[in-house]
């Protein structure tokens, strides 16, 4: 499926999103790691890019599951709380993507230094490896913006343990091509087939695994390294603790939305009332190497889809907008305080603090507001996923009380 065929807007997700829930029970537990290939029939969902930018939200997915499905959902919401589970544990520990972007940019900088290393790079990154798998994966990754899940593990373990190239180079050639392309999904999962998330414990790409399932579309025998030793990076700091949000103010405030989160309906603003909606994508930002063509088409339709909304619901006047008129848009609203949902730790936070020093210099303030399913989830993200996941009933008690 090609980007084309994929319509960034929430009333297309919300049509996917039933058209899939029906299968959300065992039908998604028993095929969700089998990857028939593009264009075929698959049991998950293909609703991630939807999600990641928030066309559509957690709390929706794992209602519409257990509505349909009651505990045969569990395979499909544990795999919604995985996504929580990593925006947590990397908001929780910031200097990970700090240290992420450093290496990356080094990384690209080598490249052009080692010539030998430029072509081993250029070769994965264009499918010529000669394993026919990893080129067709890398194929359908630049043509259509998306990948299985399962793939994208092959993907990244052949990259680090066959082609022996930087994880950190694989990593950000993801962030170039994916749809639902997510500073925490995507580097902590790099890092977790690498064996440095877990320490010591690595995601080793087998080929008989792969001929499994894939359906035997592909049998990579004899072309894998299938005894690799771990790769163990520097042990990431200890976990912070979230920062208190206080309640948005009350009165008048402008209302500025990003690829992070495009659901304004859902976001509890207290007394606030905006007075006028607006948004940014900054893609370029995404990877060293900017943003293919087609996610930043992707992302600015979604966007502009989440402020067109957005204007609707509170009856405001709207503006999608550059980076570079933001600040002027936010003095010439007439309002002191701008207002925008929280972004996890990522380029748009990043671009946000950036913003704060800015509108404070101007005499105005930035007020992040984080959804109750985010303050409720982050917090618990201190060690791994299993220890995270015996939380999940109590969180669904918590966060959907009353709703399913």
């Amino acid at each position: 499926m090609t980007p084309s065929q994929l319509p960034a807007t929430r009333a297309a997700g919300l049509d996917r999103l039933s058209a899939f829930v029906p299968s959300a029970g065992r039908i998604y537990a028993a095929g969700r790691n089998d990857d028939p290939g593009p264009g075929q029939p698959s049991a998950v969902s293909g609703l991630s890019p939807y999600v990641r930018h928030r066309l559509l939200t957690e709390a929706e997915l794992v209602e519409a599951a257990l509505r349909e499905h009651d505990a045969d959902a569990a395979a499909f919401i544990q795999e919604v709380f995985w996504r929580s589970y990593w925006k947590g544990w990397l908001e929780l520990r910031p200097a990970v993507w700090t240290q992420y972007r450093i290496q990356a940019a080094q990384a690209w900088d080598d490249l052009a230094q080692d010539a030998a290393l430029r072509r081993r790079a250029e070769a994965a990154m264009e499918g010529r490896t000669g394993i026919d798998c990893f080129d067709a994966w890398a194929g359908e990754l630049r043509q259509t913006g998306t990948l299985h899940n399962h793939a994208r593990m092959w993907f990244a373990s052949i990259w680090c343990f066959t082609l022996k190239l930087p994880w950190v180079l694989g990593a950000d050639f993801f962030l170039l091509h994916l749809l639902d392309g997510d500073p925490a999904s995507n580097t902590l999962s790099w890092r977790w087939v690498l064996g440095s998330q877990t320490k010591g414990k690595h995601y080793v790409a087998r080929a008989a695994n792969i001929a499994r399932f894939t359906g035997g579309r592909f049998d990579p025998a004899g072309a894998l390294d299938e005894d690799p030793a771990p790769v163990v990076e520097t042990d990431p700091p200890p976990p912070t603790t979230l920062p208190p949000t206080p309640p948005p103010p009350a009165g008048p405030v402008a209302l500025l939305l990003h690829e992070d989160d495009l659901h304004a309906e859902s976001l509890d603003l207290g007394l606030a009332e905006p007075r006028v909606v607006a948004g940014f994508a900054i893609t370029n930002r995404r990877s060293v190497q900017g943003c293919a063509g087609a996610v930043t088409a992707w992302s600015r339709e979604a966007l502009a889809d989440g402020v067109t909304r957005a204007g609707a619901w509170f009856g405001v006047p709207t503006m999608t907008l550059t980076w570079h008129e933001v600040t002027d848009w936010a003095v010439d609203s007439g309002c002191r305080t701008v207002l925008v949902p929280w972004a996890p730790v990522g380029w748009t936070a990043d671009a946000l603090a950036e913003l704060d020093i800015t509108l404070r210099a101007r005499g105005l303030a930035l007020h992040r507001v984080r959804r109750t399913w985010d303050s409720a989830c982050w917090p618990r993200a201190t060690r791994g996923f299993f220890a995270f996941r015996k939380a999940i009933p109590q969180l669904i008690d918590t966060l959907l009380s009353g709703r399913t």
